[in-house]
């Protein structure tokens, strides 16, 4: 997977960037193709952003959190992500062979 992390508004220094690719790395166990991922933190008067927006598999994947602490925002947005790809991830598993395991019980299909 590969990291673009910018600032908005905001110097990234490199414990901040070691943070957000340690907290990143947790998404690597749904070994799912991500092409590359850009991370944007920023700062709006009182409040820490942190957004993603990349490609996984092809399908956009955006997702957005604000609280008034950056690195609770950086954990915040890799949750978000973390559901999403759990969601594709269940997506991907084929229950057809269980599908059609219950219409043979029930007779439909010899």
């Amino acid at each position: 997977m590969k990291l673009r992390i910018t600032g908005r508004h905001l110097e990234i220094t490199p414990a901040l960037r070691e943070y957000v690719e340690m907290r990143f790395r947790r998404l690597d166990r749904y070994d799912l193709k991500m092409e590359s991922l850009q991370v944007v933190l920023g700062i709006e008067k009182l409040r820490h952003t942190a957004e993603v927006v990349g490609t996984v598999h092809g399908r956009p994947l955006q997702a957005k959190t604000s609280t008034k602490e950056m690195y609770a925002s950086i954990d915040a947005l890799v949750d978000r992500v973390d559901a999403q790809l759990r969601k594709w991830k269940g997506r991907l598993v084929d229950h057809k062979a269980e599908r059609k395991g219950n219409l043979q019980r029930r007779g439909k299909i010899r």
